[in-house]
């Protein structure tokens, strides 16, 4: 979300000596993307970010595709999956993905991580369907709740605390910057009166952490398939402030406003990030259409340029017959899908719904991994009959 923000002490001019107490000076160091091009802001550490310890031997940490998956619609059920595995890196179970995109899913056991984590090559979008806590950066506290979407750009060290269990995250990767839709914004960068949301809405960190203790720290980096694991003999959470328009902030799929017509609206306007080659939309109650002989149902449709996935939060899915809570359903591009049948006739009248959902539509195929395989509703692909 590109708007300023600073926290904490910061010098008068960037690029000028800022003294510690003692008489050293603070580390400075940009972080952002697209070369010096795209947006970044600038931190002040205590200890120089670059003074590592040790570097041990990468973990194998990629998605591993699927062989011989046919080209049809697919239903994952994950609503039986209380955990996938300890902590939260070990909890990340890849879905999907392709050269723009992982989809995962992540339910940890373990609520306190002994590490901290950055991604070396994917801004993160970790969507909370159940658990709330705070998300702790070298850029400051942030508390998240059940329905937020933490948005986590590249190259941010961060942990979580979650306060209870289950924990239930959906996490998109994205090799592209995350960004809100180009449309909603003006050429300042400011979102637009027709927005869906705006600023108010977006909450970045707003308490930095203050980690001065000794030790060794382990920061894990996913990088080309690999964990890479960095020690450093200081906490690097010695951000003593910081400004720019890079930086993790969280927003509401609750604070989504929803834009509705006379007739059935197309998914586009349920758009809430966009990276390259993918979108996210969020789907949240609305009213339905009002024109007196609309059918508040989707029409059928054939995914020429793109794959959409829809997980399913929360509500009645007016579409759907079958799908529950966590699920996944997947139609690839090339083959037409619609409403199931008696689901038009039967949306006839009603005069809205109270469904919660997040869609990813990819316009390049994605691949299911072996775990999503293993988590298919067999019978999902006949479910027109």
């Amino acid at each position: 979300m590109a708007y300023y923000h600073k926290l904490g002490e910061i010098p008068h001019k960037r690029h000028t000596q800022f003294r510690q107490p003692n008489g050293s000076l603070y580390a400075e160091q940009l972080v952002g993307t697209l070369g010096f091009s795209g947006v970044s802001s600038l931190l002040y550490h205590v200890n120089p970010p670059t003074r590592i310890s040790r570097i041990e031997e990468p973990v194998p940490y990629a998605p591993k595709a699927a062989e011989g998956v046919k080209l049809a619609p697919h239903h994952l059920r994950t609503l039986q999956l209380v955990t996938t595995g300890s902590d939260y890196l070990n909890a990340r179970k890849p879905l999907l993905f392709n050269n723009d995109v992982v989809i995962s899913i992540c339910n940890p056991s373990e609520l306190k991580m002994g590490y901290s984590y950055k991604s070396g090559q994917a801004d993160e979008v970790v969507f909370v369907h159940e658990g709330s806590g705070v998300l702790y950066s070298q850029m400051g506290m942030l508390e998240f709740k059940e329905g937020d979407y933490l948005v986590i750009p590249r190259t941010i060290i961060h942990h979580f605390e979650f306060n209870q269990a289950p924990v239930r995250l959906l996490i998109i990767e994205s090799f592209s910057p995350v960004e809100t839709p180009r449309r909603y914004r003006n050429h300042f960068g400011q979102l637009l009166e027709h927005a869906p949301f705006c600023e108010r809405d977006m909450r970045p960190p707003h308490e930095l952490v203050e980690y001065q203790e000794g030790g060794e720290h382990l920061v894990q980096i996913k990088k080309e398939g690999y964990l890479h694991q960095y020690y450093y003999n200081f906490r690097p959470y010695d951000v003593i402030g910081w400004d720019g328009y890079f930086y993790p902030y969280a927003f509401s799929i609750y604070d989504f406003e929803p834009i509705t017509g006379r007739i059935h609206q197309p998914p586009p306007v349920h758009q809430t990030f966009e990276g390259h080659n993918f979108v996210i939309c969020s789907f949240v109650p609305r009213l339905f259409d009002y024109h007196p002989l609309s059918i508040p149902a989707p029409y059928n449709h054939a995914n020429v340029d793109s794959d959409e996935v829809l997980y399913y939060v929360d509500g009645d899915f007016m579409s759907r017959k079958g799908v529950d809570r966590a699920s996944f359903t997947i139609h690839p591009g090339g083959i037409p899908h619609g409403p199931h049948p008696g689901t038009v006739e039967a949306s006839i009248g009603k005069k809205e719904t109270k469904e919660y959902a997040v869609m990813i539509d990819t316009f390049r195929p994605l691949h299911l991994t072996e775990e999503a395989v293993a988590l298919m509703d067999a019978h999902y692909p006949m479910s027109w009959k």
